[in-house]
């Protein structure tokens, strides 16, 4: 079968598409930018990419017309709170259009449960999109999931956040909210599975996991698995303004997102729409089970995707290409070059190793602050981590930074600041040879800065005198850290 997958770049979507490929069907893939997107080479002759914005597609934009179904998984909540609604509607009303002169047969869109008379505005946004596909020529089956729990997704990032870090929480009422949170394993199987099922069409269906519970449950289970020890008190006063700041501060979500979250709390999330079990029967894996699972995958290093490398979930809404080549005009420069004799392989190890849990190999204090600043400033902070610890593909999210380019054979890391700044900042590693014999290569590191008006020049200044040991310590340590994967112990350090 001929598939349209939008939303290809996404948590879902990056899920998916291998799943449809051994299944044999034939996938072409909408992003936003084909660069973002790494392609398996056993995939080649399977996987076509489209690149295109459904926000912004001229009359001139034209599907393959042997399009036989599209998954539709594209949502624009983390881009805004205010308009978000309007922006999810006219990307639905957008993706019908070019699908009308083709051959689509079916329309399966991943939805949220959307039950209650009072909804939030961004459940209220799921509800209008549906309405949109239920409306069109082509026949829709919608599919309302409740909390999706897996590694990398936000619902799990969100409550992993606050049972790590906090082991006491006075917490809003929204903690005693209902919801049925489903493993996104289970997801993924309802979406590859509901294909071409006639009596899908149409229909609309809740899914969700084997058990109700609440927020509050929901966190404590989590310390439970963990063998931590948390208390969690429950207060009516707290306003979903206060809510949204200290879910923002203590998880890695952006504020529009957590405004967004926390509105929805108020509704409950439980399957009522049911038939889905019947139709696609598995086995749902409880709460815990899609906890451990994920565990699993995080410490085996397979995290297939993250909700935080989704550019909607950024301060960076363009075209990522623009930003790929570094401006020479107009810019300030930190150039540091370091020489090294060792294993070139294991120091860009120690390059692709960088951020998240490892840190900045040099004054990680300071790099905390900068972030910590940057969520006062209302930025992402650094909180947000990486997709994984020693891997990066273009589009990963990596503190706050943008992996633009992630070329491992050339040596070479490029990456975009997503911080607030007066200005743009783009950090660049880059291994090149060197004509020392006992050092043959050498390790290039670029931080550039192109400053907008008087503020962004004083901003420059005002950092300048901290580059000294910060970007020089950052590449020392690159070229000096051990690396656990190649480095082997002396008798004497083994002791």
């Amino acid at each position: 079968m001929k598939i349209f997958l939008t939303g290809a770049n996404g948590y879902i979507g990056r899920r998916l598409l291998p799943v449809l490929i051994r299944e044999g069907h034939f996938v072409y893939c909408l992003v936003r930018d084909k660069g973002r997107i790494e392609l398996e080479e056993e995939w080649e002759g399977k996987v076509a990419l489209i690149e295109g914005d459904l926000l912004k597609m001229g009359d001139d934009f034209k599907l393959p017309e042997d399009i036989e179904l599209c998954y539709y998984l594209v949502h624009s909540m983390g881009q805004s709170y205010s308009d978000f609604k309007d922006l999810e509607q006219k990307a639905a009303e957008a993706c019908v259009q070019i699908l009308n002169p083709t051959q689509c047969r079916q329309i399966v869109y991943l939805s949220g449960i959307v039950n209650d008379d009072d909804l939030s505005k961004h459940l209220a946004s799921r509800l209008a999109v549906e309405k949109v596909f239920l409306a069109c020529r082509i026949p829709a089956t919608v599919l309302r999931a409740a909390i999706i729990i897996g590694s990398g997704g936000a619902s799990f990032e969100i409550i992993r956040d606050l049972v790590e870090k906090l082991p006491m929480m006075i917490t809003p009422k929204w903690l005693k909210t209902k919801c049925q949170p489903i493993g996104v394993r289970n997801v993924i199987h309802y979406l590859a599975k509901v294909i071409d099922h006639e009596e899908s069409y149409q229909q609309v269906y809740d899914i969700g996991g084997p058990e109700v519970l609440t927020y509050k449950e929901m966190l404590l289970k989590y310390a439970e698995v963990r063998n931590l020890t948390r208390h969690i008190i429950t207060v009516p006063f707290v306003s979903p303004r206060l809510s949204s700041w200290w879910l923002y501060f203590v998880t890695t979500t952006s504020f529009a997102l957590a405004r967004s979250l926390v509105d929805s709390m108020k509704n409950e999330v439980v399957v009522q729409k049911k038939g889905i079990r019947e139709l696609i029967p598995q086995d749902l894996l409880t709460y815990q089970e899609a906890l451990e699972l994920a565990f699993s995958k995080i410490e085996q290093n397979e995290v297939i995707s993250s909700w935080k490398d989704a550019y909607s979930e950024s301060n960076f809404h363009t075209d990522s290409k623009k930003y790929i080549k570094i401006p020479k005009n107009g810019c300030f420069r930190d150039v540091r070059k370091v020489a090294f004799g060792r294993s070139k392989e294991e120091v860009i190890d120690n390059i692709w190793s960088i951020g998240g849990d490892r840190g900045w190999y040099k004054w990680d204090s300071l790099w905390r602050l900068r972030g910590f600043l940057d969520k006062v400033a209302g930025g992402v902070g650094l909180r947000r981590g990486r997709r994984s610890p020693n891997q990066l593909i273009a589009g990963d999210a990596l503190d706050f930074w943008r992996v633009l380019v992630a070329d491992r054979e050339a040596g070479r890391l490029l990456l975009y600041a997503e911080m607030k700044l007066p200005g743009e900042a783009w950090l660049e590693f880059k291994i090149e040879k060197n004509d020392d014999p006992d050092k043959p290569y050498v390790l290039v590191q670029n931080a550039t800065f192109r400053p907008v008006g008087v503020s962004g020049r004083a901003y420059w200044w005002a950092v300048f005198p901290f580059h000294a040991f910060i970007f020089q310590g950052m590449a020392e340590g690159i070229v000096n850290r051990k690396n656990s994967a190649f480095y082997i112990p002396s008798t004497t350090e083994s002791r």
